[in-house]
């Protein structure tokens, strides 16, 4: 059984293939999809470690993929390699540059595949929500527990702040009289 689960979801069977046929060696999965609806079913039940997406694709196009997967937490943090011969039409509804996804224009090669692989990687370790889990994977009562003194010092500071307008009220009305 292998550990990567990787996601090739493309119409094209002959892309498909060679994406399959030009990853390096190792213990990867490469799961396929002919279509985005197919693909983001696959995405939500088998949970890849990568996904990459070709931009135009019957059922549901990968920009409706996209969106998809960028409503839900767990889903957005995964590396994502987006695929198109017409780059013109991804920087239409996602524009330049790519901040959490890699992109990678058909037709390529091995080099530039491992290239947008390791990108997808840098990419979705930047992406906030994962950020947040990285720097405080904290327990629930931890975190509750850090809420809590966070309200009780913003009530100290209303507090404070109640008294110093109402010194300043009182101090503006003796002027006045």
């Amino acid at each position: 059984m292998s550990s990567h689960k990787i996601l090739v979801i493309d119409d094209s069977k002959v892309i498909r293939m060679h994406v399959r046929n030009m990853l390096p060696e190792g213990n990867f999965e490469v799961l396929e999809a002919k279509d985005g609806l197919e693909g983001y079913n696959l995405i939500r039940s088998e949970n890849p470690n990568l996904i990459m997406l070709d931009f135009l694709l019957p059922k549901m196009s990968g920009w409706e993929v996209y969106q998809e997967i960028q409503k839900e937490t767990h889903l957005k943090s995964i590396p994502l390699v987006l695929m198109s011969g017409r780059k013109e039409e991804v920087v239409e509804k996602l524009p330049e540059p790519f901040e959490y996804f890699a992109f990678i224009e058909k037709p390529f090669d091995q080099k530039q595949l491992v290239q947008a692989i390791k990108d997808a990687m840098a990419k979705a370790k930047r992406h906030p929500k994962m950020a947040e889990v990285s720097a405080g994977s904290r327990e629930p009562a931890s975190e509750i527990q850090a809420l809590k003194t966070q309200m009780a010092q913003m009530q100290t500071e209303m507090e404070q702040m109640k008294r110093q307008i109402s010194q300043l009220v009182t101090f503006i009305k003796k002027k006045l009289m």
